[in-house]
């Protein structure tokens, strides 16, 4: 397959499960059609430019994949010979690194590891035979290109995974904290709570940062994937390579053979890095917790937004709340958005931090804070403990299920804030 063309294929995004709806909201603002999509998987077409530009400005998306091969897999002894008949010469470097990693629901394999070592020799003894040598391989999907498996019963599917380590890994959370929310999840409960990005987001309670952070990436328009320094696609074959270009002229050679994949992905860079906003409405971080305060300024740090957010060390109860910002809206963006602003709180659930019988009073107090302090703002409040949730006692208009990892969650939205019963 020739992966650097900007003819159109198939081009996957797989993500959380419960974040598809976020991600084809994502990928039809940005201009694409949703040709299919599953439970965890959102499928575009697209080509060189779509790959580069999917990975740098996906929020609640976990990989770009790119298919390479559709078969019927009964055992892995056809699954080593499926591989083997793709063209991995033309895609993968030989001196160079790859992993393979895999998800597997077949009756015949135990061993959920073998398919990906057999995948790995495969692709060895492929570029072997063709090369004369073969690349190394390993698990660092930090490093090199990428390759992944899906293997239902006997549906087999091979994928280019073009990201290598999931997108939700930015670049920015050195310091992750105690049961840290995910970043694409943060992204999608932000987007969830219909957020304008242009009047102010309160993160109390606001641990590592995450949800902040994201707040003020989304806000300043900079995409998540320009923090990262690696993607599987810069390992691939080619990447660094001359396109040539028959329709450009021939006058000067630097015209006459066009530009590398590299160098396109670099002008994307710039390109995004020039649309980014000078000033945004104020975003507001708050913790109990002076190291989580501390751990979570550093983190912004390395997003690059620190200068936007205020952080501060206290109760939740004595988080700033701006009452008197004026955005610029116009008359249609505030009728669509008639909310001085958005407040998210992810607090304990009493599953893997917290006493279920402390945080009844907790969640009481939240939900006064926002009935007392927070009036005009849409409120956000995800928590994996249905009972927990009924002690907040505001008015919500919906429960958006979403899981923080193994947790099944629900995200409780507040319009204006309002007590429940409140006329």
């Amino acid at each position: 397959m020739k992966i650097w063309t900007d003819k159109k294929y198939p081009i996957i995004l797989s993500c959380a499960s419960c974040l598809v709806p976020w991600v084809k909201d994502e990928v039809r603002e940005m201009g694409y059609r949703v040709i299919d999509y599953s439970d965890s998987v959102v499928v575009v077409e697209g080509g060189l430019r779509d790959v580069f530009r999917l990975n740098l400005q996906l929020r609640t998306a976990h990989r770009v994949l790119v298919p390479l091969l559709r078969t019927t897999c009964r055992h892995v002894r056809e699954l080593y010979d499926h591989v083997t008949t793709i063209d991995w010469e033309n895609l993968l470097d030989p001196d160079g690194y790859f992993s393979v990693a895999s998800v597997v629901h077949n009756d015949t394999v135990r061993d959920t590891r073998l398919p990906s070592l057999i995948t790995k020799d495969a692709i060895a003894d492929r570029m072997r035979a063709k090369c004369g040598r073969r690349p190394d391989s390993g698990s660092d999907y930090d490093a090199g290109a990428a390759v992944f498996v899906h293997w239902e019963d006997q549906r087999a599917i091979i994928y280019l995974d073009t990201s290598g380590s999931p997108l939700s890994k930015r670049g920015y959370r050195k310091i992750p904290g105690s049961a840290p929310m995910q970043e694409t999840l943060a992204a999608a409960c932000i987007d969830a709570m219909k957020w304008n990005r242009k009047t102010p987001f309160i993160s109390p309670m606001c641990g590592s940062g995450t949800p902040a952070i994201e707040a003020a990436l989304a806000a300043i328009g900079r995409a998540p994937g320009s923090l990262r320094s690696h993607f599987a696609f810069m390992s691939l074959k080619g990447y660094k390579q001359i396109i040539p270009n028959e329709k450009a002229p021939r006058v000067a050679p630097r015209h006459r053979f066009g530009v590398s994949p590299e160098q396109i992905w670099k002008d994307m860079l710039l390109e995004s890095a020039e649309k980014e906003k000078k000033n945004i409405p104020p975003i507001i971080a708050t913790d109990i917790s002076p190291e989580a305060v501390e751990n979570a300024q550093i983190n912004a740090h390395a997003a690059g937004v620190h200068n936007l957010i205020q952080f501060k060390a206290c109760d939740f109860a004595d988080t700033p709340i701006p009452d008197h910002f004026v955005p610029d809206l116009t008359p249609e963006e505030e009728k669509k958005y008639p909310y001085k602003g958005c407040v998210f709180f992810n607090p304990e659930y009493g599953i893997r931090l917290g006493n279920p019988v402390e945080l009844a009073s907790v969640y009481e107090r939240i939900g006064n804070f926002m009935s007392e302090k927070c009036k005009g703002y849409v409120g956000g409040l995800i928590t994996g403990s249905p009972e927990l949730s009924k002690m907040v006692n505001l008015y919500y208009i919906t429960r958006i299920p979403f899981y923080n990892g193994p947790i099944d969650c629900r995200l409780f939205i507040f319009p204006n804030c309002e007590i429940k019963g409140a006329k």
